[in-house]
């Protein structure tokens, strides 16, 4: 079974960039899909990119479309999330989480905790 752990996370200022990481263990981590969501104080979890096995494909949501780029290295069983030009509105935890086929695991991770602050 693939685990994954988030990390990358920090304070940084308005118009600054943060990379994360995803790392996976376990399993055969290139028969899944990979999703960055984000989840920010009272909101509900929402999906703001994604990036299919082999990299090909990838999807972002419009409040991030132009700014975040998902990328992953499936030799290094990572997956990255570059973001830039960041704004207050991107403050959340970050998860990562895979999806086989259709189906999204429903175990999470800790997340990694964005903060864009003046």
């Amino acid at each position: 079974q693939v685990q994954l752990v988030e990390s990358g996370g920090g304070l940084v200022q308005p118009g600054g960039s943060l990379r994360l990481s995803c790392a996976a263990s376990g399993g055969v981590f290139i028969n899944y899909n990979i999703g960055w969501y984000r989840q920010a104080p009272g909101k509900q979890r929402e999906l703001v990119a994604f990036i299919e096995t082999t990299g090909r494909r990838t999807n972002y949501a419009d409040s991030v479309k132009g700014r975040f780029t998902i990328s992953r290295d499936n030799a290094k069983r990572t997956v990255f999330l570059q973001m830039n030009n960041l704004r207050p509105e991107d403050t959340a935890v970050y998860y990562c989480q895979k999806q086989y086929g259709k189906i999204w695991s429903d175990n999470w991770g800790q997340g990694t905790q964005v903060t864009v602050s003046s």
